[in-house]
């Protein structure tokens, strides 16, 4: 069971629910705690966070080579996360270590290349 959540983003709910799961396990697995654990993990998870900045990243696979591209959420404009699913076929464009994503409004998402597998 997971109490719910105070609006925490989707990258900190599975963080959270992960350090909880750990502390059930390390705990000996003592039923009932479930809210303790979850509690426990939520102030561990966000004192860890605090004071460091969130990363947005995009990951796009491009004729074999995966790259991962950082943007600045100040300037991304009305870019929200989850326009395009896994699978899309999104157009891009490199120059340096820039990378430019089509969004389905036709307007650019610029990222910069932060990692490269391939």
């Amino acid at each position: 069971m997971e109490p719910t959540a105070h609006n925490h983003p989707p990258h900190l709910l599975e963080a959270i629910r992960r350090r909880a799961a750990e502390i059930f396990r390390l705990s000996g697995g003592v039923a009932g705690r479930d809210i303790e654990n979850w509690c426990r993990a939520e102030a561990e998870i966000l004192r860890e966070s605090a004071g460091r900045p969130l990363r947005r990243v995009v990951v796009i696979n491009l004729a074999g080579v995966v790259y991962t591209g950082e943007y600045d959420s100040a300037s991304a404009g009305d870019y929200t996360p989850g326009e395009w699913k896994a699978g899309d076929r999104v157009p891009v464009r490199l120059s340096g270590d820039k990378l430019y994503l089509r969004r389905p409004n036709g307007r650019e998402l610029l990222t910069t290349i932060v990692k490269r597998i391939g």
